[in-house]
């Protein structure tokens, strides 16, 4: 059996078999909303405080207050210390986009990967990341390269990706097949809020549960529920999953 990294959501675990398989790059998905930047801020939290181990955060679309206030808004207390401790460390948009040139932006990431020793990375999002490339082509060979750089320096990363589509299965993108693994966040309407699910569709060396599950977003963080397989998707359904903080 390969190695796991934890994400600490309560569920998504064992659906996982464990975990991420360790220095693996996952993309996660989904429409806005749907809770993919709190499971990343989850993801990093837990790993601090559950594991003794450090991440990145980097962000394309927020400032670092804007983050640290979302991760206190589910119960991550803890979170602006770990940031001020240098346990977990935020580049927010600010400084990703001040150069404008992805080279340089990527020199300044390097430096960080190689005179600290961090563990878990969260990109958010790849949508405003592939905005530095003109081309198609020129994204596929940029976004193998730092998957490259994030395996070589032991680092077990979580890609935001942003969808317009409300079934992932409808929109297929480039990104899907250039990494180790496949994490869905679907929301749908309801008479009273949303639902909200999550979907394992791939990972790599990995035997995972590739059911859609119900989750909910709440204080203490994210939890899915994974004995509620085929629970109804159909809007107007109650249940786990109902309204939360989207960010």
């Amino acid at each position: 059996m390969p190695e796991t990294v934890q994400t600490g959501v309560d569920g998504l675990d064992s659906i996982l078999g464990g975990g991420i398989v360790n220095n693996a790059t996952v993309l996660v998905s989904g429409n806005p909303g749907t809770g993919k930047s709190l499971f990343g801020i989850n993801y990093l939290y837990s790993g601090v405080i559950d594991h003794g181990e450090r991440g990145i955060y980097i962000s394309f679309e927020e400032n670092a207050e804007d983050i640290k206030m979302a991760a206190e808004s589910i119960g991550f207390d803890r979170f602006s210390e770990l940031v001020d401790e240098d346990e977990i460390k935020i580049y927010d948009k600010r400084e990703m986009l001040q150069d404008g040139n992805f080279t340089e932006t990527m020199d300044r990431l390097l430096e960080v990967f190689t005179e600290s020793e961090y563990d878990r990375l969260v990109l958010d999002s790849l949508t405003m990341f592939q905005l530095f490339f003109e081309d198609e082509r020129e994204k596929r060979t940029y976004l193998l390269k730092f998957s490259d750089i994030l395996k070589q320096h032991g680092l077990t990363s979580l890609l935001i990706n942003e969808q317009g589509a409300v079934f992932p299965d409808t929109e297929i993108g480039l990104e899907n097949f250039l990494t180790d693994g496949n994490i869905y966040f679907i929301q749908t309407p309801t008479d009273s809020g949303v639902n909200r699910y999550v979907w394992v569709a791939k990972m790599r060396k990995q035997d995972i549960n590739t059911d859609i599950f119900p989750m909910e977003i709440s204080d203490g963080g994210i939890t899915v529920y994974e004995k509620a397989s085929g629970f109804s998707m159909m809007a107007g359904e109650s249940g786990p999953g109902g309204d939360g903080p989207s960010f």
